[in-house]
């Protein structure tokens, strides 16, 4: 029973071996230092079956051929499970996860999900919360449809009150005789940007009598509106 525990050691290494080896080549990678070992492993079995085997050629292949087709087989189909892994990757240009998902893969993502659980209990069943919402079926091949935001319209405003807006700055309150006067002003002589300074008081003699508005006040705002509206400041 020693013995065959004993023996059985390096054929157990080289399976591992061969098996790390396989897992590296489905990403491409190389796995030269699992298979040097494998082959290591398989050499340390040869030898010992050598050691073990009767004396004649046919009882030593008898003992030594068994390892050696392993290590050739195991080998090789590292090689090819890393030749398969580049093309597909060469072709797809990406690795698809959820396509590609082994066992281990998903062991390890479990793993994970409850080393966060533990670590925020709270962020981590609100998101598995989420995801059970958004991923399972509401029913057989019904899913549930994720609400759009409403968007409430808003409520048209006067063209009137929009040119006035564009057109005469802010130079007093809503509804005031300097904002009537104003107002008159851009209906009857176009925006304020293409009134001359030097007609200022002529506009202002003319209208400001029509809104009840004493002419020097007229005058004063009407000039500091041309100035805003050309200038951008008030000289």
């Amino acid at each position: 029973m020693v013995a065959a525990l004993e023996a059985a050691i390096p054929d157990a290494a080289a399976v591992i071996f061969a098996s790390l080896g396989i897992a590296l080549a489905l990403h491409g990678r190389r796995a030269i230092r699992c298979r040097l070992l494998n082959l290591a492993s398989v050499a340390t079995s040869v030898v010992m079956n050598v050691l073990a085997a009767a004396p004649g050629w046919r009882s030593l292949a008898i003992w030594a051929m068994p390892p050696v087709a392993y290590a050739l087989a195991s080998d090789t189909l590292i090689s090819v499970v890393r030749a398969t892994a580049i093309a597909r990757h060469k072709n797809l240009r990406a690795v698809a996860a959820e396509d590609e998902a082994t066992p281990l893969s998903m062991l390890g993502g479990l793993a994970l999900w409850l080393v966060r659980l533990c670590v925020a209990p709270a962020s981590t069943v609100r998101g598995l919360r989420v995801w059970v919402i958004n991923e399972c079926p509401v029913a057989p091949g019904r899913r549930s449809g994720r609400p759009q935001p409403i968007v409430m319209p808003l409520p048209a405003e006067p063209v009137k009150a929009i040119t006035a807006r564009v057109h005469l700055p802010s130079t007093g309150r809503s509804g005031t005789k300097t904002s009537r006067f104003l107002e008159l002003v851009a209906e009857q002589h176009g925006p304020l940007t293409g009134i001359p300074l030097e007609s200022v008081a002529q506009i202002s003699s003319q209208l400001a009598p029509q809104v009840g508005l004493n002419t020097g006040d007229a005058r004063t705002a009407l000039r500091k509106a041309v100035l805003t509206a050309q200038n951008g400041s008030i000289r």
